[in-house]
């Protein structure tokens, strides 16, 4: 999958010793597979950690919600604070704040406690997502560049295919606890190694917040981005509730893995085959048909829900359309917006990063306020939602036309 999180160019290039690079490059994609099946593991452990807790399965979901608006609001800022810093010392401190966050979250009693560890722990994942795509990039030839962000970036690909499948399994034999537990492990697993493999690279040029900024003077770039943040919406409107959504086409809590599966194979599928339709097609067209399939698989599904129960072989080829709907229009999204800025490309990617957890986080605090009115309700307003990222897709489309016909440069 095309995760947008590289927030800097590759820079310079860094001699790793001979065959080094790539495989540092694998242990970075370990932290990023981390970072994925943390972000997303949760979602099939809600009721069971409302349980714990003894809360109600939508309170429990705002540690969804709270974790995504924390990376949204924090990837930026730490990028700025921690410019200079070392960046092996800032990748290993990265992950050792990821895995505190889950061990304060796997022993909370409480859900402050437990929304408390998932703040800390989307810190530790803002911090370093972005950077472990940039070293990776700069400890290898130039012309392997592409190859190394694609095997670091891949971590996150992986983790929603696999991670939260196994997270979720990991759940159901053992605990909720124990999944949180085994990613924090996983954390401090892959710290260690970078301590012990990666060479000291310095830090960046400090660069203020405020020109990080400056590509949202534009307004085709202003036009891209809401897009992304209410077509993930629809996405995650019903994703982080997967148990009982799923539950209400009599999915058993088993099965529920079973389709986290289906959703994140269709994941990776829509992704790379957005990335090749995008350079034929072009990205308006690609968005427009995933926008319409998202629409079309939940609607089937809410409808499916209705009757309390559907033939398990067509909720698993709605869910994989699902998966593969939801994140088909990453890449799409990034081709306009570094259209739209191709002098701060690396930039704009980055808020398209934000703007995907800011969704995330809408559509999960969204559905958490729903289920109590029943789960086609939910399934219907994720089908809506995918509308009306359509109607924003045209608009948009109307105004980026308008300000590719005045484009000025602005200094990256």
């Amino acid at each position: 999958m095309s995760h947008p999180h590289t927030r800097t160019g590759p820079g310079p290039a860094t001699t790793a010793g001979p065959g080094r690079g790539p495989r540092i490059t694998l242990i970075l994609a370990a932290g990023t597979f981390a970072v994925g099946t943390d972000a997303f593991v949760v979602a099939g452990l809600l009721p069971d950690m409302a349980a714990a807790l003894r809360t109600t399965t939508t309170a429990a979901g705002q540690s969804v919600t709270v974790f995504a608006i924390s990376y949204a609001i924090l990837a930026p800022l730490l990028s700025t604070l921690a410019a200079r810093l070392p960046r092996r010392r800032l990748l290993v401190a990265a992950l050792l704040v990821l895995a505190a966050g889950n061990l304060v979250a796997a022993a909370a009693e409480t859900l402050p406690v437990l929304l408390l560890g998932r703040i800390v722990a989307a810190a530790g994942a803002a911090a370093y997502t972005p950077n472990a795509g940039a070293v990776g990039a700069s400890l290898v030839p130039p012309a392997q560049r592409g190859r190394a962000l694609a095997v670091v970036i891949g971590g996150l690909t992986v983790a929603t295919a696999l991670g939260v499948p196994l997270g979720g399994l990991t759940g159901r034999w053992l605990g909720w606890r124990a999944a949180l537990v085994a990613v924090a492990l996983l954390a401090l697993a892959v710290a260690a190694a970078v301590r012990l493999a990666m060479p000291a690279l310095p830090g960046g040029p400090a660069v203020p917040l405020r020109a990080r900024l400056t590509a949202l003077r534009r307004p085709a770039v202003l036009a891209v981005l809401p897009l992304t943040v209410i077509g993930m919406a629809a996405c995650y409107t019903v994703y982080a509730f997967a148990v009982p959504t799923l539950g209400a086409l009599d999915v058993d809590a088993y099965q529920v893995n079973l389709m986290l599966l289906l959703y994140g194979v269709g994941a990776v599928v829509g992704n790379v085959a957005a990335g090749y339709a995008t350079d034929r097609w072009g990205a308006v067209p690609v968005l427009a048909t995933g926008y319409a399939a998202l629409a079309v698989a939940l609607g089937v599904l809410g409808a499916l829900s209705t009757a309390g129960s559907a033939p398990t072989v067509l909720v698993a080829l709605l869910v994989g359309a699902w998966g593969a709907a939801s994140w088909c229009q990453t890449p799409a999204q990034q081709h306009r917006l570094i259209a739209a800025a191709p002098q701060q490309a690396p930039l704009v990617v980055s808020l398209n990063s934000s703007a995907i957890y800011l969704g995330i986080g809408l559509g999960t605090a969204v559905g958490g306020a729903t289920l109590p009115s029943g789960v086609p309700t939910m399934y219907a307003l994720g089908a809506a939602g995918a509308v009306v990222a359509l109607l924003v897709l045209h608009l948009g489309q109307r105004i980026t036309r308008r300000d590719g016909q005045r484009r000025r440069p602005i200094p990256a």
